[in-house]
């Protein structure tokens, strides 16, 4: 068994991986190590070209892990892609980079986490990206003219940009439509996001088209430090702790060879594997739930019962409408007809535009509960609310419960808060489930714009845990999805509303009149129905978060607000399951944030520049 030692070992070269490592070896004097258990795929096609996202599920480059039967969703494992690259999900996501609601980070704060509030954390956001030039012409064609400001400040290495056809009429439909339904965003979501439909930037590079993320932004430009090294195809085994009072004093992980090696780390181990692989590696290295450990016969180093609990994720249903014949979509590349595929591939190999320069997802909406901030319906939310508590047993599950229960209430209560979250997408989803059989469809003739609808902020909780002490062994996900009544209510009745968007005059000369759905056509007449077609179709945004929460011990917390595990010395978390909130919408943007401030906390911690 080979060894040797750094001052930092990072585990996981992901999203917030790669931000650390480029953060904590600008300082000359200190030594980092990454270890990566995906290959580098910085020059591969399928990563760079932003339509050729579907391409790299279930390859190589994805974990992809598959959950439980979901109960609440007809028994059905719903798939979870997980990016297993250098660069992370980054490296295999739609783009999407947009902000959550100021709220949803002030939420952090209330929780229980002094000084993780949105004043803090927005200039973090603005150091992870470089925000778009737009010329006056593109403005008013993207909706975002009147807008009161934008975060010209931002100058960050991912590059973003309103990527794909910025003319394209469904921008400026799109947020008419929500401002005439009396939803509409005032100013750059980047500096302060409320509630209305946007046009939304993508991270994607402004001028080459490609896809801008993790390795190309954050670890290329300075993968020849001398201070810094990356190893990929490197599987982490476990932590190693060293005394009666544990501290992490290195890793065990085996590296191309299979060979069994170890690093040491003089000053810090950092957990950065990513909301459903940083459970697992705590438990393999004994920090957990003990009942869980012992019975997989790992030897207990800290019992943290919280490790793997507080799951969650934003469930999404999507609702298809015929376009009109002369608007362009991507349906032709989502049914792979071959024309199509090599016409789109010779304009973007000429000039870097056409169909592959985009994943045709141009417009969001965060958006109250509508109709229910008033009257009956008011009362039927607030009774939904009160049935909805948690039964938890004593004890941080049930402080956790009531801690989160409250901020729930409070947002769905307030019409200027988000609770669903809606996106425009220029295709029909490559296959939906037949409303009863429960046999998948692939994608029909035709041309689609899609509306899909995520649930912003799910009171369901799950948890992900070893089901053996194999490293190979995937974890075992259970996220509960609609376990809890009110995310069910919630998702429906946003689903609802989609029809009085698409039925709107803004999107006359867009759809086709009168508007017509995607066979099949799901029932969404009355509500009772609308939650029967969730149950079939709901399916996972991949935005999963929380598992090992930065949240007050007693409260059901894993990481204090410095991100170091409790009960151990030298070990902190740093990815999206030490976020104890969800955000708002897409997740991205806010685990590059929330990395470029873990960094600068590392920094001061040691007194580095």
């Amino acid at each position: 068994m080979s060894s040797h030692s750094f001052d930092f070992v990072i585990i996981g070269g992901g999203t917030a991986g790669l931000v650390l490592a480029n953060r904590l070896s600008e300082d000359p004097t200190q030594r980092v190590l990454v270890l990566e258990a995906g290959s580098d795929l910085t020059g591969d096609l399928r990563v760079i070209t932003p339509a050729f996202f579907q391409t790299l599920l279930e390859s190589k480059a994805d974990w992809a892990f598959h959950t439980e039967p979901q109960v609440n969703l007809k028994g059905r494992r719903v798939d979870l892609n997980q990016g297993k690259a250098l660069g992370g999900s980054s490296a295999i996501n739609s783009h999407i980079f947009i902000p959550p609601a100021r709220s949803r980070i002030d939420a952090w704060e209330s929780l229980g986490n002094d000084g993780w509030n949105w004043d803090t954390l927005q200039k973090y956001y603005s150091k992870t990206y470089t925000s778009p030039h737009v010329d006056e012409a593109s403005k008013k064609a993207l909706g975002i003219d009147r807008w009161a400001g934008r975060n010209d400040s931002a100058r960050g290495p991912i590059r973003t940009s309103f990527s794909g056809d910025s003319s394209h009429p469904i921008r400026k439909a799109w947020v008419e439509a929500f401002k005439v339904s009396g939803y509409s965003m005032e100013t750059d979501p980047f500096l302060g996001a409320s509630v209305g439909g946007f046009s939304a930037l993508a991270s994607i590079h402004p001028e080459t088209k490609e896809r801008s993320y993790a390795a190309s932004a954050y670890y290329t430009p300075i993968k020849y430090r001398h201070n810094l090294q990356v190893y990929t195809n490197a599987m982490v085994e476990k932590i190693l702790f060293d005394g009666d009072s544990p501290k992490a004093v290195g890793v065990q992980y085996k590296h191309e060879t299979n060979k069994v090696r170890t690093v040491y780390a003089a000053k810090e181990v950092i957990l950065a594997a990513g909301a459903l692989q940083s459970p697992k590696i705590l438990e393999l290295s004994g920090i957990g739930n003990a009942e869980i450990l012992e019975r997989h016969g790992i030897k207990v180093v800290e019992n943290l019962p919280q490790v793997g609990e507080n799951l969650h994720d934003h469930p999404g249903c999507y609702i298809s409408y015929e376009a009109s014949d002369d608007i362009e979509t991507l349906d032709a590349l989502i049914r792979r007809e071959p024309e199509a595929l090599g016409e789109a591939m010779k304009q973007y190999a000429a000039d870097r535009s056409g169909m592959l320069s985009s994943l045709g997802i141009y417009s969001y909406a965060y958006m109250p509960l509508p109709k229910c901030h008033s009257g009956e319906d008011r009362d039927r939310l607030q009774d939904l609310l009160h049935q909805s508590r948690t039964a938890a047993r004593n004890g941080p599950d049930q402080a956790r419960s009531e801690i989160y229960h409250d901020l729930a209430e409070k947002t769905l209560l307030d019409p200027n808060d988000a609770s669903g979250v809606y996106v425009a997408v220029l295709a029909q989803p490559a296959s939906v489930i037949e409303p009863n059989s429960g046999t998948r469809r692939g994608p029909t003739p035709g041309k689609f714009f899609t509306f899909g609808v995520m649930l912003s902020q799910p009171l369901s909780r799950g948890s992900v845990h070893i089901g053996s002490d194999q490293i190979s062994a995937p974890p075992v996900i259970d996220p509960n999805y609609l376990s809890n009544p009110l995310d069910l209510e919630l998702l429906a009745r946003h689903i609802q509303y989609v029809d009085k968007i698409a039925t709107s005059s803004s999107f006359k000369q867009i759809l086709k009149q009168p508007p017509r759905r995607r066979d099949p056509p799901p029932d969404t007449s009355t509500l009772d129905q609308t939650k029967e077609y969730v149950r079939c179709n709901a399916s996972s945004m991949w935005h999963f978060c929380g598992t090992c929460a930065m949240l007050p011990r007693e409260k059901g917390g894993v990481v204090d607000t410095q991100l170091r595990v409790y009960g151990v010395r030298n070990l902190r978390v740093v990815d999206a399951s030490a976020i104890p909130l969800i955000s708002t919408a897409s997740l991205q943007a806010t685990v590059y944030a929330f990395a470029e401030r873990a960094a600068d906390l590392i920094k001061e911690a040691h007194g580095l520049k």
